[in-house]
C-alpha cells in the first residue's frame, strides 16, 4: 500500500474505497484487504484522511476485472512497483487501443498480458 503521487492519481478516472469494493464484490472489507495483501489488488493511500483506495476499473459486474490479477503478477515478476504498475495500466497504448485497464474490462486481457510479459524481455 502507498502513497500516490500526483500524476498517477490524474491517470485513474475514478477510485473506490476498500469498503465501496466490499459492497460491490460482497464480501467484507477484511476480504478486500486481504484481496490487496495477496496483490490481486492495488490499493494506495489518497485523499485528505489518507484512506485506501483502489481504481474502478479494477471491479466490474461484482468481481474483479478478469485477467488483472495475472497482468499484476506478470509485472511484479518484471520487477515493477505499484506505482509502476498503475502508470502502466493507465497510460493509453495506441496499438490496444485505449489504455491497458481499459482492455482488461473490455476481456482483451490476453494483448494485455502480452504487452506485460514483453517488458521483461
Amino acid at each position: 500500500m502507498t502513497e500516490i503521487d500526483a500524476k498517477i492519481d490524474g491517470l485513474v478516472p475514478a477510485w473506490l474505497t476498500l469498503p465501496d469494493i466490499a459492497e460491490m464484490i460482497d464480501v467484507e472489507v477484511t476480504r478486500v484487504r486481504q484481496l490487496v495483501k495477496e496483490g490481486q489488488l492495488i490499493a494506495v493511500r489518497r485523499g485528505e484522511n489518507r484512506a485506501l483506495h483502489v481504481p474502478a476499473d479494477f471491479i466490474k459486474d461484482g468481481k474483479v476485472v478478469k485477467g488483472l490479477v495475472g497482468t499484476l503478477t506478470l509485472l511484479r515478476d518484471d520487477g515493477f512497483t505499484d506505482e509502476e504498475m498503475l502508470e502502466w495500466l493507465f497510460t493509453p497504448d495506441e496499438t490496444l487501443p485505449g489504455t491497458p485497464a481499459q482492455a482488461l474490462r473490455e476481456n482483451r486481457g490476453t494483448e494485455v498480458k502480452r504487452r506485460a510479459q514483453a517488458l521483461a524481455v
